[in-house]
């Protein structure tokens, strides 16, 4: 049986009870999602910038991001520019990352796929 890939795993909440992930654990989330786009900060929150051809696909992918933070009720800091999207992420409740947000990070990478040029 294979693993599934990161962006199609749950994006379970996490509880009071857990801990803010750290380590090899947070390394080989890290070592999941497009690395050219995400970095790890201070081993607390994950900061992404996507970059685009011009403000409407930028605009357009802040959108769907949106839309996915809102289905699944995990919310990311989120700044739009001319041809930039920068996200900033973390489990608020643990104040750290949790392996939620790395899931969403890879759901975010597999939106931005689609406005590679060429796509």
């Amino acid at each position: 049986m294979t693993e599934k890939a990161l962006a199609d795993q749950e994006c379970e909440a996490c509880t009071s009870d857990d801990e803010p992930l750290a380590g090899d654990e947070l390394t080989s989330l890290y070592e999941q999602i497009d690395t050219d786009v995400w970095d790890v900060v201070d081993g607390h929150h994950l900061e992404g910038s996507y970059e685009f051809e011009d403000f409407r696909d930028a605009l357009e992918f802040t959108y769907e991001i949106g839309e996915l933070a809102e289905a699944e009720w995990h919310h990311p800091d989120i700044h739009l520019a001319w041809g930039e999207v920068v996200v900033e992420m973390w489990t608020h409740k643990i104040d750290g990352l949790h392996h939620a947000d790395f899931v969403m990070a890879a759901r975010m990478d597999r939106i931005h796929e689609d406005y590679a040029p060429g796509a």
